[in-house]
């Protein structure tokens, strides 16, 4: 029998289902936060300032401050872009990181439940029922089952949730990612560098995305993506490793999970169902970012919610998505475009590495990261590397 009803049952306890259930619990909707224990997204943990600003994390969780990047060419062409305005680029332990942000979610109100879900249903009075297996549960034990008068659906790519409830959220296209996480060297690796993040654009490493080395304080991650069926994500890093001397350090553990290409369109079921963070799409293309977009979509989110719960009105689930977009579709259009271009070809990721050599390339590039906005207030720096990309793609430009 249920026994329990909330105004919202946040399905998946990563960055974007914490963060909604931060936002509803500390506006006093009753919230439950369901997630599964001691799973680990694969991910660079690369966090923007502008997320810790926007969203309040302490310095403790940041376990490195990245002050460059490097740039790898097929040809093993090295291009670093060092940050020139003073700031940095926060590395966090997804392990630690995510516990964090539910843990606060908890201490704003709602309350937690370890468990993995299973159904969505409705009662005869027409409200969403929730039913999940309790971590711990004994062989044979029924379901534990909840009401909601909302779900949100923050289980990750191709969603539980979102199978059950969304049109399209079954045929999201995906990138499967594979990293390992290794000690970070000692003497092992001369060419390491606790405040730089590489990137290898190489085919042999992945054919349709990159390859990552990206310190995280004691540890390093190391990993590479990849949406080609049968390309070997254990064997490409197997294979950077082995190239840069990482092959000489232990390894702590692994993880590997699809990635979305690209937002859904459409993220609630016109009743009673929203999805936000990766179940939603919402990872940039080419730069595989999640985490930033994973807590912005939480919080849209969690405004909808907080309307719908509010005024009664389906419509209002679907503001949180026109927001997202209207604030961040033009960067995933242009990234898509990016990726599907450069991306296709070694001699293409050549070029797309010279290009990255330009100081105005690396400058906006470093401000529209850090800030999450397409930079305006230098024209023609926008003009000047618009005929630099058409020198390249027309090879007038030597790479």
């Amino acid at each position: 029998m249920t026994t329990d009803t909330f105004d919202v049952v946040v399905v998946g306890g990563g960055p974007s289902g914490a963060t909604a259930a931060h936002d509803l619990a500390r506006n006093g909707r009753s919230v439950l936060l369901l997630d599964k224990a001691g799973r680990i997204k694969p991910c660079g943990g690369a966090i923007p300032p502008r997320l810790i600003r926007d969203f309040d994390i302490p310095p403790h969780l940041l376990v490195a401050r990245i002050t460059s990047a490097r740039m790898v060419s097929p040809r093993d062409h090295e291009v670093d872009m060092p940050i020139d305005t003073g700031g940095y680029v926060g590395m966090v332990d997804r392990e630690d990181f995510d516990e964090f942000l539910r843990t606060r979610a908890a201490e704003a109100g709602a309350l937690r439940a370890t468990g993995s879900f299973e159904t969505l249903s409705r009662d005869p009075d027409g409200v969403a029922v929730v039913e999940y297996r309790a971590k711990g549960a004994p062989d044979g034990a029924a379901p534990e089952r909840v009401r909601a008068r909302l779900v949100i659906g923050a289980d990750g790519a191709r969603s539980g949730v979102g199978k059950q409830a969304v049109p399209g959220a079954d045929r999201v296209k995906c990138v499967f990612a594979y990293h390992e996480i290794v000690e970070a060297p000692s003497d092992q690796v001369s060419s390491y560098d606790a405040n730089r993040c590489d990137v290898y654009y190489q085919g042999k490493l992945s054919p349709d995305f990159y390859a990552w080395i990206f310190p995280h304080g004691d540890k390093v991650s190391i990993g590479t993506g990849s949406m080609q069926k049968g390309f070997s994500l254990r064997g490409s890093v197997a294979d950077l490793r082995k190239a840069t001397g990482f092959d000489k350090v232990r390894t702590i553990r692994h993880e590997g999970a699809p990635i979305p290409l690209k937002p859904l369109k459409k993220w609630d079921n016109g009743r009673d169902v929203l999805l936000a963070g990766d179940a939603a799409g919402v990872v940039a293309p080419a730069s595989g970012e999640g985490i930033y977009y994973a807590m912005l979509g939480g919080r849209l989110a969690a405004d909808a919610a907080e309307e719908f719960c509010r005024s009664g009105n389906p419509a209002a689930l679907g503001l949180a998505r026109k927001r997202f977009m209207k604030q961040h579709g033009r960067v995933f259009w242009i990234l898509g475009i990016m990726q599907y271009f450069w991306y296709s070809s070694d001699k293409r990721r050549e070029k797309f590495v010279k290009i990255c050599e330009d100081k105005d390339v690396q400058r906006l590039t470093w401000q529209s990261y850090m800030n999450k906005e397409l930079v305006r207030r230098d024209p023609m720096a926008h003009v000047k590397i618009f005929f630099k990309d058409l020198a390249h793609l027309f090879g007038f430009a030597r790479a």
